[in-house]
Parts: C-alpha cells; sequence; structure tokens
C-alpha cells in the first residue's frame, strides 16, 4: 500500500520530502488526491513499509501545515 503525507503547504511538502529521504524512506512528489479535502495540491508518497520511519522523521520537526497520513490502495484514500 501507498501512503501519502498531506500538507496544506508547498514548502513543508518539499522539506519533508527531503527529510524522508535523509531518514532513509524512498518518497516523491505527487499530486495531492481531491479527496484529500487540503490544498497545497502536493504530497509526500512513500510504501506503507516506512510509515513508523516517516512519523519518527515527522516528529523532529514541526510542520504547522501537515494535515495527516493518507492510506491509498484498491482505488480508495482514508485517513489513517
Amino acid at each position: 500500500m501507498t501512503v501519502l503525507a498531506v500538507f496544506r503547504s508547498r514548502a513543508q511538502t518539499l522539506e519533508y520530502i527531503s527529510a524522508l529521504k535523509r531518514c532513509g524512506v524512498p518518497a516523491q512528489a505527487v499530486n495531492t488526491p481531491k479527496e484529500a479535502g487540503v490544498g497545497c495540491g502536493i504530497s509526500a508518497k512513500f510504501e506503507e513499509s516506512f510509515l513508523s520511519r516517516a512519523r519518527a522523521c515527522l516528529a523532529k520537526r514541526q510542520y504547522s501545515s501537515f494535515s495527516g497520513f493518507m492510506k491509498s490502495g484498491g482505488g480508495r484514500l482514508g485517513y489513517l
């Protein structure tokens, strides 16, 4: 399954993707789906197997625009 880290700020999304990579999490920027209900336009995408590492990486810094993690699979999206 794929996880999206959804932000309301493009700059913070890109910073988080860089931080994920420094934490050893392969991540990339993707378009934020409409179902997320927030609107900076991009989210960080990574595999669910890296979720605990991604959460730890998130906790190291204050991201005021972080909206939540969404899991996508089987054509459906939902917040974790």
